[in-house]
């Protein structure tokens, strides 16, 4: 999953001007490993998906109500968020949102204990607002840790680190939660599953957000301060910035490739643990040297179809990682525009190709896609606020509020699956990355506003 890109406030000094001297290696470390955690967290939801689906006996809808909890904080809580953040300041802002994302860890200790799903919802929702948080307070800082000149060095590195997080995600949520999952033949068998392989898990992660909370608060970070303002932006202002075209029709943008992406990623385990899709999969996983490798390596063992159908997962945003470092590359090369209906086209395409086949082709049809996934949030990011001038901040509130498409999406996609099959609700997708491509072709034109 792509990290929003970093908030671009005014700012006008730092208190101190030897600051951008100083090496803030201690600093950067701290913020790096919070993107590599919110990739994490956020594609442990991939894992946790199909292992509360297993436990409460859910419909795919009922089971994507977890995109909802944890994309929906995106919308509603970003602009609250925003607003605290300029009262307690981006520190602070920071440490308060490593504790109630903490909390929102530790809650699935009870939420486990007492198998409420509206517990796991709750501690869902509680998690990602404070990942919100974070976000609005983190990313400014990533711009000023060091000299202007290797910003855009430095946030490719907390990109990376991010996308680091999505792709282990996958492996060690398979190892220590997917695995424990046995044969579910009857409600007494889901009954039965191990609540403590949910359990740990998150309380390591929480654990870990409060280690880095009190390593944070004894770092010292400079004090940013915005730059002077003649007045708000009014709300005529606000709806100039949707009279432009190009940025409208990018927010819509946005909505899809996250919905999409989302979408895929979250069933990718229940899809390739069909029968009709990879029957053998079980073995085919544990005959793959790479995993064979790192099962002697980690001592996990992977001894069911949804724990192997989890390591696969891993792939799939691993290819989003790689595409990343590719398309720096292939940007300087191609157009923008060009490369975003390229790759929308060939996701189409091995969509298509995934429905429509079985086995191997199938499977790995379907997570080729993350590749084409990895340059389109940047792409349409940047081409949607081209040219707002004064706007620009709006613009970028509008397509960061766009996200909530990884709550709303999936969820259509589950009513899909629930009243026909998977194979049918990945048509969904195909038709979101099919706008994505008349995007790039046609819709990222500018053309100004009166």
């Amino acid at each position: 999953m792509a990290a929003p890109p970093p908030v671009s406030p005014s700012l006008s000094t730092v208190s101190n001007t030897s600051a951008t001297t100083q090496r803030y290696t201690s600093a950067l470390s701290a913020v790096t490993t919070l993107f590599f955690l919110w990739g994490f967290i956020t594609c442990l939801n991939d894992i946790l998906i199909p292992y509360l689906k297993a436990i409460f006996q859910l419909s795919f809808a009922q089971a994507n109500l977890i995109n909802l909890c944890f994309f929906g904080a995106y919308f509603l809580m970003s602009i609250p968020a925003g607003k605290l953040v300029a009262r307690v300041g981006y520190k602070r802002g920071m440490l308060l949102g490593f504790v109630v994302a903490a909390v929102g860890a530790f809650l699935f200790y009870p939420a486990a204990a007492q198998r409420a799903y509206g517990l796991f919802l709750g501690a869902l929702f509680v998690l990602a607002s404070g990942i919100t948080l974070l976000q609005v307070a983190a990313n400014p800082y990533v711009a000023i840790l060091g000299p202007p000149e290797s910003a855009s060095a430095r946030l490719t590195l907390t990109q990376a680190f991010n996308s680091l997080g999505t792709t282990l995600a996958p492996l060690l949520g398979s190892a220590l939660i997917l695995s424990h999952l046995p044969k579910l033949d009857t409600a007494a068998s889901a009954a039965a599953i191990d609540v403590r392989a949910v359990q740990l898990p998150y309380l390591v992660i929480g654990g870990a957000l409060l280690l880095i909370s009190l390593l944070l608060s004894r770092v010292h970070l400079p004090v940013i301060e915005h730059a002077a303002t003649d007045d708000e932006m009014s709300a005529s202002e606000l709806r100039r910035a949707w009279s432009y075209r190009h940025l409208a029709f990018g927010v819509i943008g946005i909505f899809a490739y996250v919905g999409a992406e989302v979408a895929i990623g979250s069933h990718i385990v229940s899809y390739l643990s069909l029968d009709n899709v990879m029957a053998d999969l079980l073995t085919y996983v544990k005959g793959m040297l790479i995993i064979s490798e790192a099962q002697k390596l980690f001592g996990f063992n992977i001894d069911n179809t949804e724990a192997a159908a989890g390591v696969m997962v891993s792939f799939y945003w691993g290819a989003a990682m790689i595409g990343r470092f590719a398309g720096a590359y292939l940007l300087n090369k191609f157009s923008p525009a060009k490369l975003l209906a390229f790759n929308a086209v060939f996701a189409v395409a091995l969509i298509l190709i995934s429905i429509s086949t079985t086995g191997p082709v199938a499977m790995w049809s379907l997570l080729a896609v993350g590749l084409m996934n990895s340059v389109m949030y940047p792409i349409i990011f940047t081409l949607a606020v081209a040219g707002l001038g004064r706007l620009t901040e709006e613009g970028s509130g509008l397509l960061c509020t766009a996200i909530v498409g990884g709550a709303l999406v999936p969820l259509l996609f589950g009513f899909i699956a629930d009243h026909s099959s998977l194979r049918m609700a990945l048509l969904l997708p195909v038709v979101c990355y099919l706008y994505i491509m008349w995007y790039g072709l046609r819709g990222s034109q500018r053309v100004d506003a009166a």
